[in-house]
């Protein structure tokens, strides 16, 4: 059977599977919308959790990022696995024994305070809209890819399936869905790395293969890979190119906006008790790390065969003619996510540093030259590389790069699909609930009965598909850049937010608000300077910088800058109220290994 008649299969076999547990999972009150009726077992909290987290980001870009960052790109692997450290310990067991739906509605009801609630779920909404849209259009580039239909038909099936069991189920619907999606991605994401560990090193576990050698070279993977970039005068793979305190804020802003992102948080809201969110938040940090382990491997490996591959040496020294070009090559090349331009006519591909193309993407213009390649208007002459290869799609093209078999690709497209319905469906839950509980229920129409308001849920999920499904299929040019501005949201804002409702009894609302307010300000306008031009041409770079500290870890100096106004202004500023202060009191009583509290 064809590549692409068995993605059909496995695709149509996965969503069967997830409409079928939708239908068998409806939500039938709020609390099953919300929170799954609060009975989802540890265990299976921990799987839903992962696949909740692992977006296409994780399981499409991650290695990718990793691939072509080298050493750089482990802050996003300690980053991201360390916040569920926070979670588990700090935030996942006290936040379900307060007993709520969601995160706007603790930081409403701990800061006695409907401004707070509304500054919340503002942040809660930018941050879940900057995610959900790259995850619409990574299902787009997925469907493109593997069942041949335009990129926009692709957010627009994506679209109808995340309709289908996000606005039918609820969080219930989610849950178990994201079970089998967990199941699903990351059987994809491990089979191809076995594959490709075993016929690069002959060692068939990936986390060990970045240290065994390649073939009778007398190498490991990491000194082949690293001779190989410095012949082709790039930097060595294993040396860092950031300061210590970049890499530093980085991780720390990625840690702590893990651990304030709202759609992460509100999984732990559907255990059954107190002691049951910790487990899950364990679990869930067991099924991740599964993926996060194998990432270095399949980046590494990956990268050396892209290396291997498209450059105009094979594996057996040959050169590499054009018309012996790969066929993934040409296929990513049909959707303008490869390119290259022979600039010196001699018939091979050149893979070098620099940029391919001016601004760094090609321009196609639908015709292609003698040897094959798409004809450009902006090749720039004066850079030798003559490859353009969007990142984020090296997992996605590891197997056929490598030639594995037909049902091995089809199941990578299973698992990309999975992951970014998975986190889609959970970000979009999240925005409903935002605007039917927190703005509805708590703030403009407090007297709707319970089915009314599931019903404003679900059409609050309909307008969140609709505007997400329109930015997935005209992505705004900042979609690929703000990814850290989601991070720096949750870092500065919500995250001393809960941490300080939590752990400190004498906050009180004008200290939390100013913190939120004076933590989100800072950080657009420090990320919007460096990433978007706002206050003229200032270069990117760490001279200018403050403190040295990239645009990506500023979220932690936000953090720091919210800590900071919040005491300060809680100083100065009426105390907290008895009964908010005995609330905390209660929430923080480690009798929580019981049933839940709820008020």
């Amino acid at each position: 059977m064809s590549a692409q008649l068995l993605t059909y299969i496995f695709v149509g076999l996965s969503f069967a599977l997830y409409i079928g547990i939708a239908i068998w999972s409806r939500a039938g009150s709020t609390k099953e919308f919300y929170v799954a009726g609060g009975g989802v077992h540890p265990v299976a909290n921990g799987m839903a959790t992962a696949a909740d987290w692992m977006s296409a980001a994780s399981f499409i870009s991650m290695a990718g990022i990793v691939a072509f960052a080298g050493y750089d790109g482990s802050v996003y692997l300690m980053g991201w696995t360390g916040g569920y450290v926070l979670l588990a310990l700090l935030l996942a067991p006290y936040l379900r024994k307060f007993g709520k739906f969601t995160v706007p509605d603790f930081i409403g009801d701990r800061y006695y305070s409907k401004a707070a609630r509304l500054v919340a779920v503002v942040c809660l909404i930018v941050i879940s809209f900057t995610y959900v849209a790259g995850q619409m259009r990574g299902v787009g580039v997925v469907f493109s890819r593997f069942l041949d239909v335009n990129i926009e038909m692709g957010v627009l099936i994506g679209m109808g399936v995340v309709f289908f069991y996000a606005v039918l189920g609820g969080m219930k619907g989610i849950t178990y869905t994201q079970v089998a999606q967990y199941c699903v991605l990351i059987f994809a994401f491990m089979v191809p790395a076995v594959f490709l560990s075993f016929m690069v090193t002959g060692n068939p576990i990936p986390m060990l293969a970045i240290g065994s050698e390649v073939g009778d070279t007398g190498m490991t993977v990491l000194q082949r890979l690293d001779q190989s970039l410095v012949d082709l005068g790039f930097g060595k793979y294993t040396e860092g190119t950031k300061s210590t305190i970049d890499v530093f804020a980085i991780t720390m802003a990625l840690m702590v906006g893990t651990a304030g992102l709202p759609h992460v948080i509100v999984r732990f809201f559907t255990v059954p008790k107190v002691s049951d969110a910790r487990k899950s938040a364990g679990y869930a940090l067991v099924f991740i790390a599964l993926l996060y382990v194998t990432v270095p491997a399949v980046a590494s490996i990956g990268r050396l065969n892209f290396i291997n591959t498209v450059n105009e040496t094979s594996y057996d020294g040959s050169a590499l003619a054009a018309e012996t070009t790969p066929d993934f090559f040409k296929s990513y090349e049909d959707i303008g996510l490869y390119a290259y331009e022979d600039k010196n006519g001699d018939g091979i591909i050149q893979y070098g540093p620099g940029a391919a193309f001016q601004g760094g993407k090609p321009q196609f213009t639908g015709d292609r030259g003698p040897l094959g390649n798409r004809l450009t208007s902006n090749a720039d002459p004066a850079v030798a590389n003559e490859v353009y290869a969007d990142r984020d799609t090296l997992v996605l093209v590891n197997p056929e790069m490598a030639n594995l078999p037909a049902w091995v690709i089809a199941l990578m497209a299973a698992g990309g699909i999975a992951a970014a319905l998975s986190t889609a469906a959970g970000l979009l839950l999240v925005i409903s609930s935002a605007v039917s509980h927190d703005l509805l229920k708590k703030t403009v129409m407090p007297t709707i009965t319970d089915k009314q308001e599931l019903w404003a849920a679900r059409g609050a999920a309909v307008v969140a598909i609709g505007i997400a499904g329109y930015f997935g299929i005209n992505p705004p040019g900042f979609v690929a850049q703000v990814v850290a501005l989601a991070f720096g949201l949750a870092a500065c804002s919500l995250f001393p937010a809960i941490m300080m409702g939590i752990f400190t009894k004498r906050m009180n609302k004008e200290g939390a608000i100013a913190g939120m307010v004076a933590g989100l300000l800072f950080t657009i306008l420090y990320i919007g300077t460096f990433k978007f031009g706002w206050f003229g041409d200032i270069p990117n770079t760490a001279d200018n910088w403050l403190f040295g500290i990239s645009p990506e870890g500023i979220g932690t100096i936000g953090m720091v800058i919210n800590f900071a106004t919040a005491f300060t202004v809680a100083a100065f500023t009426a105390k907290t109220p008895e009964d908010v202060k005995a609330m905390v009191e209660q929430i923080r009583v480690p009798s929580g290994a019981g049933a839940a509290h709820t008020h």
